[in-house]
């Protein structure tokens, strides 16, 4: 059941939840800021109003149209308990709908699976096509009778949720009152565009065999973001990345308007091994070509831009303490992505990638943990190294109210 709580009420409801002054004193420049309180990571009513106020009112990804590669593939999936259905319709384009029978509310699709024709809901085998429509209504009007001039058809389509794909990733916006979605992505995209211009992203290309990973972190959503944000941890979370791409490497992202915050390092340069090499972007400016750009794009998905290799890590929250992750991983070309020749730096670069998000894991499920202490004010910022990770917070604390 979709959270009921609109304009003012919900307001009321986080202050009920939350004392004001501990969300307000987030909003404060850096060093007289507290970060969101622990509230924010231990309550289950605030999480409600989390989906409310930051999943259903916001653009949110829900997984990647190379999942879905055939017409009629289909596969269900849950947002914080409301059921979804995401699937490729006969035109070869992904569509979302809520996953309920519009007759008596029964979740239709319980499982992937491959669509021929129709999706059947198995209560009363009310029957809809691939674009929502409302087809086969059995016995609606009687014994053998399936039609019945009482009932107009036309208003008991599928749901349809306002979405749209963008680098692969299939976004939503369940409440349909967010910007559309080209004027929202837009700082990110145009701010991208000096090292892989629109044309070359074009390229890119999923890879089948070492393209994924998934990881599950007992801990809040909220914790991978803040810690993709942020390279102050390095040093000792990632001593081997930290060999060859330093904190002093790095510089901060924070996207204005308030959509995104980051880092980017000025020295990319993995050591895999082998002869080959992985093909570039061909736009990508030679005197940029060690530059890779880490992004945080609120609220629930972690980007990473490179010369050779683009990767989605988006997250799956399951409830205030339990969060799914799940890394897509793209090359340039299908060669690059699929090939033999390449295979065994796929591999070496899925490893790379898959070590990083397990040395992090720890770490997030500890500052859930430490979410428990009464004695904890929300954390105090560094006002040099923390700023893409208070940039976040605000986003957080703005938005709920």
């Amino acid at each position: 059941m979709a959270w009921p709580l609109r304009g003012y009420q919900v307001v009321s409801e986080v202050y009920n939840i939350i004392e004001k002054k501990k969300l307000d004193v987030v909003s404060n420049p850096i060093e007289k800021s507290h970060g969101l309180p622990n509230e924010c990571y231990t309550s289950e009513k605030y999480t409600q109003l989390e989906r409310k106020k930051l999943f259903e009112d916001k653009w949110v990804v829900i997984g990647v149209a190379s999942s879905l590669p055939n017409k009629g593939d289909a596969k269900p999936f849950d947002l914080l308990g409301i059921p979804i259905i995401i699937l490729r319709d006969k035109k070869n384009k992904i569509r979302v709908f809520h996953n309920v029978c519009s007759h008596r509310g029964y979740k239709i699709l319980q499982k992937s699976c491959k669509i021929k024709n129709l999706i059947r809901c198995p209560y009363h085998s009310w029957s809809y096509d691939t674009s929502g429509k409302l087809i086969a209504t059995p016995h609606l009007g009687g014994m053998n009778k399936h039609e019945c001039k009482k009932f107009d058809k036309s208003k008991s389509n599928l749901k349809e949720i306002r979405s749209s794909v963008w680098l692969d990733m299939i976004f939503i916006n369940i409440s349909e009152n967010e910007i559309s979605f080209e004027k929202y992505i837009k700082p990110l995209s145009d701010r991208w565009e000096q090292f892989w211009p629109k044309k070359d992203r074009k390229l890119m290309v999923y890879s089948n065999d070492f393209g994924y990973f998934n990881l599950n972190a007992k801990c809040n959503w909220k914790f991978a973001i803040e810690n993709y944000c942020e390279s102050y941890h390095l040093p000792w979370v990632h001593p081997g990345l930290n060999s060859y791409s330093k904190i002093s490497d790095h510089y901060h992202i924070q996207g204005l308007p308030n959509r995104f915050a980051g880092q980017g390092t000025k020295v990319y340069n993995p050591k895999l091994k082998g002869k080959e090499k992985f093909p570039c972007f061909p736009n990508w400016p030679k005197d940029k070509e060690h530059i890779a750009e880490y992004v945080a794009l609120f609220p629930n998905v972690m980007l990473g831009i490179h010369k050779d290799h683009f990767y989605a890590y988006w997250l799956e929250p399951v409830d205030h303490k339990f969060t799914k992750e799940h890394m897509e991983i793209y090359y340039v070309g299908e060669k690059a992505a699929n090939s033999q020749k390449y295979k065994s730096l796929r591999k070496q670069n899925h490893k790379l990638w898959k070590s990083v998000q397990i040395e992090d894991v720890g770490i997030i499920e500890g500052m859930q943990e430490g979410r428990n202490s009464p004695s904890y004010n929300g954390g105090n910022f560094s006002p040099v190294m923390d700023n893409p990770t208070h940039h976040f917070h605000k986003w957080v604390a703005t938005n709920i109210v």
